[in-house]
């Protein structure tokens, strides 16, 4: 089936009430952009030697040299792992598996990029399955989609090992898969990208969407964040056949509020998406550009930040006394404005949950901005500066855009 873009919102029978849960829409499916409830759990924890980095910073606990530190890190491709079971079970798709696996790869290395970490990465997986469900074909796709990410960016100078990892059957707690990753490096302490984020600092967006010279296929951009929404908002209610893929918990009304299903054709100024590859379209890796921005303008680059859980509003946790102003967006891409017409978050939420055409952000200043965005060119992956930073007497982000002004 092929749709073109309109507001569901004004669909005749669309008989949805939205307005009690418009605006909180991802507390509405029993999760969290912001994951406050961790951040407050892990309130009292060491921070590690620098508070501000973009991931905990160890000191050097292999050679105990003061010059160097060591990083372990970990996450996961979160719900995405039941929209490619979807996609999987209706459509025969078996490549959502590789792809999932890159997702849950990204999610992690890209985090260490951000401290300056780019190689001699090793990596372990975690993969939690219902046995039941999930074969062990799934297993070997997932398998070998880390393998050929691996290989790829071999390619690019980025050195990635894997130390094995552990698959558990785990169907009493787990309703379809589960995809993490732990990653672990050493690196030296001259590498380090410690966020120092002041007043005059430009702010250059590296698109999340488009198809990088080091990418097989158009990448809609979507990454690994929001896809619990993204799912629940486009897919319709014959999903609710598919008992496993939502949380018995969650009222029924909230779940699969969408029009589409998954082979479903999306239309955006004459071109026609799938709806599944939108959704599942990997996660993008910034790692081989991130090796030749280090290899050029290393110094002048005083913030990366990763926008990930709390999408656009992510910086706010590594900020105090500046104001971000982000008034130069990127031109909604497909999968957004997908989002932007049938999503039940309100558009100011929708900043906080997706990353909405940027998913990495770099602070500097206005002649290294031009050198960033040109190297970034010369890989396929559009830049530009996308915002400011001023002087504040609080931390706060301001978001000027197609969708509104937002203040948070």
């Amino acid at each position: 089936m092929v749709f073109s873009s309109f507001d569901l919102r004004l669909h005749p029978r669309y008989s949805i009430n939205f307005a009690p849960y418009m605006s909180k829409r991802y507390e509405s499916l029993g999760v969290s952009s912001g994951k406050e409830d961790v951040h407050h759990a892990i309130r009292n924890l060491d921070k590690g030697l620098y508070p501000n980095a973009f991931c905990k910073v160890l000191p050097d606990l292999v050679a105990k040299d003061p010059d160097y530190v060591n990083f372990i890190h970990a996450d996961t491709a979160g719900t995405k792992g039941c929209l490619a079971y979807l996609d999987w079970k209706e459509n025969k798709t078996d490549r959502v598996w590789g792809n999932l696996a890159v997702d849950a790869l990204v999610m992690n290395l890209d985090d260490l990029a951000c401290v300056g970490c780019v190689t001699d990465i090793v990596i372990s997986s975690t993969i939690g399955r219902n046995k039941q469900l999930i074969p062990a074909e799934v297993i070997e796709h997932i398998i070998e989609g880390t393998q050929e990410f691996i290989s790829k960016m071999k390619e690019f100078g980025v050195r990635i090992y894997s130390g094995g990892g552990e698959t558990a059957d785990v169907g009493d707690i787990v309703r379809t898969i589960d995809v993490g990753i732990t990653a672990f490096a050493r690196t030296a302490k001259k590498q380090l990208i410690i966020n120092d984020i002041r007043p005059g600092q430009v702010i250059v967006g590296l698109a999340s969407f488009g198809q990088a010279v080091y990418e097989n296929e158009y990448n809609s951009g979507i990454g690994s964040n929001g896809l619990t929404a993204a799912r629940h908002d486009t897919l319709d209610k014959s999903y609710l056949s598919y008992e496993e893929s939502y949380s018995p918990q969650t009222n029924k009304e909230f779940v699969y509020t969408g029009k589409f299903k998954l082979a479903d054709q999306f239309i955006v100024e004459d071109t026609s998406y799938r709806i599944g590859d939108l959704l599942l379209s990997p996660t993008r890796t910034f790692l081989p550009l991130f090796m030749e921005l280090f290899n050029q303008c290393h110094s002048e680059i005083k913030g990366i930040i990763h926008c990930t859980g709390g999408a656009q509003t992510k910086v706010k946790k590594f900020i105090s006394d500046v104001k971000i102003v982000k008034d130069n967006l990127f031109q909604l891409p497909p999968v957004f404005e997908l989002l932007r017409q049938h999503s039940l978050c309100s558009p100011k939420e929708l900043y906080e949950v997706y990353n909405m055409g940027h998913r990495m952000e770099l602070y500097t200043d206005e002649n290294t901005a031009d050198k960033i965005i040109a190297i970034s060119q010369s890989m396929n992956i559009e830049a530009k500066i996308i915002g400011r930073v001023e002087s504040s007497m609080h931390p706060e982000v301001e978001i000027i855009s197609s969708l509104g002004h937002f203040n948070y």
